[in-house]
C-alpha cells in the first residue's frame, strides 16, 4: 500500500490581501517534504466558486509548479470535471499530456463529473446529463492520447472533426486514469470501465474492505468493459491525519482542520445557503459545529485504536488518522488488510498551521512509512503479476472499432475563402504567395504576417 497527500487549498476567512499566495507557496514546501521522505502522490482537485473550502481553481497550474519542484513524488489531477461547460476534451487531452510531458511521466489522471450546485450552475453543466457528459468526454479525451490523427467524434454532446491533438502524453498509452467516487455505486462504475477509484468518501477499513472486493470482483468479470487504452485497478480512499508523538497534542493541532474540512463541504453539498463573497463558512463552522456533529470535547485523548469516526454520546466526529505514529502506523495496517492500494491524508485543512503540516508529514515518513514501503515492492509485483490475465481479458473485451479517416483535410483561411468565392485571382495570388514563401522571398504588400 502507497500514500498520497490531498490538497483542496483550504483558506477560511479572515484571509487577507497575501492569503492564496501563502497559502500556494506553504503548499508547495510541504509538497517537497512529501516528496523527499517516500509519499507516493500529491492529489490536488480543481474546484471553482467554493470559496474557504477550495481555493484550488488550477490543480494544472499548481502541479506544474510541484513538478518543477520535486523528483519522484507523482501528480495526481484529482479530479478534473469532463462535463463540457468545464472544458472541451481537447483542451483536458492537452493539458494533462503537457503536465505528463513536463514531469517526465508523472500524471495521475483523475475525472469526474462533479455535482456542487455553485459549480454546475455557474458553468451552466445540466445536472441530469453530467454523467453522461462524463462518459463520452473519457472515450474522446482517452482517444485523443492514442489517436494519430484523432479521427472525431460525433457524439450526442461532443462533436469534434479530425484533428491531430498533441503534444501526446510520455505515459504510454497514457496516464493512470481515475474517477472521483462518493458513494459505492460509483465505484462499481469505475470497476465497470477499468478505472482507479479515487474515494472521496471517508470510510472505515472494514468498510473499506467490502468495496474493494465488490471492486475487484468486477474488475475480473463480464461487466468490466475499459473506457481506456489501460486498465488501473486500484482503489484510493481519503481521511484527515495528524501525527504527533503526543497523542492529545495532535488532537489540538489536527482536529479543528479536520471538522472544518467536514463542515465546510456539507455547507456546499448538503445543508449550506452561500451568499457569494459575503457568507463567513468558519464563523458559521464555530458557532454550529456542535449541532451538525463535530463537536470538539467528543474527541479526547484515550489511547485507543484510530477510525474515520468516533462515536461518543450519539454524536459522530471525523477524527480520520489524527494520533500517535503507532496509532495511525495501526490504522493504516488495517487499510492495508482491506486491501486498498493507497491511503491518501488531508493534512492541509481549515486552519492547520503550516509548521505542524510539515512535521507531521516528516515524522510520518520517519516513524510509519519506511515498514510499508518494505513490503510495497514486493506486493506491487505479485498484484501486478495476478492481473495480468484479467486486465488482458478486459482489454480483449474493449470494442476496437476501426477509424475511417478517409481524404479529409482543412484548408487554411485565405483558402477556404478563395474556395468558396470561386475567384481566380485570389487562387492564383495564394499559389505564388506559397512559391515565394517556398522559395525564400517575402512580399510585404501580402498584408499576411509569417
Amino acid at each position: 500500500m502507497r500514500f498520497g497527500i490531498f490538497y483542496e487549498h483550504q483558506l477560511p476567512r479572515p484571509w487577507g490581501d497575501d492569503g492564496e499566495h501563502r497559502l500556494l507557496h506553504h503548499a508547495l514546501e510541504q509538497i517537497e517534504i512529501a516528496d523527499r521522505v517516500g509519499f507516493d502522490t500529491v492529489w490536488v482537485v480543481e474546484h471553482h466558486f467554493l470559496e474557504e473550502y477550495s481555493h484550488s481553481s488550477a490543480s494544472d497550474v499548481f502541479l506544474a509548479a510541484v513538478s518543477q519542484r520535486t523528483k519522484r513524488i507523482r501528480l495526481g489531477l484529482g479530479i478534473l470535471p469532463l462535463p463540457l461547460g468545464y472544458q472541451h476534451p481537447a483542451r483536458v487531452a492537452e493539458t494533462v499530456s503537457t503536465l505528463d510531458l513536463v514531469s517526465d511521466g508523472r500524471v495521475e489522471f483523475g475525472t469526474g463529473e462533479t455535482s456542487s450546485g455553485a459549480e454546475l450552475q455557474g458553468f451552466g453543466v445540466d445536472r441530469e446529463t453530467k454523467r453522461a457528459q462524463w462518459d463520452e468526454s473519457v472515450d474522446a479525451v482517452t482517444r485523443m492520447f492514442v489517436e494519430e490523427p484523432f479521427a472525431g467524434i460525433e457524439g450526442r454532446y461532443v462533436s469534434m472533426p479530425q484533428r491531430n491533438v498533441v503534444p501526446k502524453p510520455l505515459q504510454k498509452p497514457h496516464p493512470p486514469l481515475w474517477v472521483a467516487c462518493s458513494r459505492r455505486e460509483t465505484i462499481r462504475l469505475a470497476a465497470e470501465k477499468g478505472i482507479g477509484a479515487l474515494s472521496f468518501s471517508f470510510v472505515e477499513p472494514e468498510e473499506a474492505a467490502e468495496w474493494v472486493a465488490e471492486y475487484r470482483a468486477i474488475i475480473a468479470s463480464e461487466r468490466c468493459v475499459p473506457a481506456g487504452f489501460a486498465v488501473n485497478p486500484r482503489v484510493a480512499v481519503v481521511l484527515p491525519m495528524m501525527c504527533h508523538p503526543d497523542e492529545a497534542e495532535a488532537i489540538e493541532r489536527g482536529i479543528d482542520g479536520a471538522h472544518f474540512f467536514g463542515y465546510s463541504l456539507a455547507h456546499y453539498y448538503l445543508f449550506g445557503d452561500h451568499r457569494p463573497g459575503r457568507t463567513n463558512i468558519y464563523e458559521e463552522f464555530l458557532r454550529r459545529r456542535d449541532e451538525v456533529g463535530f463537536a470538539r470535547n467528543v474527541i479526547q485523548a484515550q489511547d485507543a485504536p484510530l477510525g474515520v469516526r468516533v462515536l461518543q454520546q450519539g454524536v459522530g466526529s471525523l477524527r480520520g488518522a489524527i494520533g500517535t505514529p503507532d496509532q495511525v502506523r495501526d490504522l493504516c495496517r488495517r487499510y492495508e488488510a482491506a486491501g486498498v492500494d493507497q491511503v491518501i491524508f488531508v493534512l492541509q485543512a481549515g486552519r492547520n498551521r503550516h509548521e505542524h503540516i510539515m512535521e507531521s508529514i516528516e515524522l510520518f515518513g520517519r516513524e510509519v512509512l519506511p515498514e510499508f514501503l518494505d513490503r510495497d515492492e514486493a506486493a506491487t509485483l505479485e498484484k501486478a503479476k495476478r492481473m495480468e490475465p484479467v486486465i488482458a481479458a478486459a482489454m480483449a473485451r474493449k470494442p476496437h472499432t476501426p477509424r475511417d479517416l478517409g481524404d479529409y483535410s482543412f484548408p487554411a483561411i485565405p483558402r477556404q475563402w478563395a474556395d468558396a468565392s470561386g475567384n481566380e485571382q485570389i487562387e492564383e495570388w495564394l499559389e505564388k504567395f506559397a512559391d515565394d514563401r517556398a522559395a525564400g522571398k517575402r512580399d510585404e504588400s501580402a498584408g499576411i504576417a509569417g
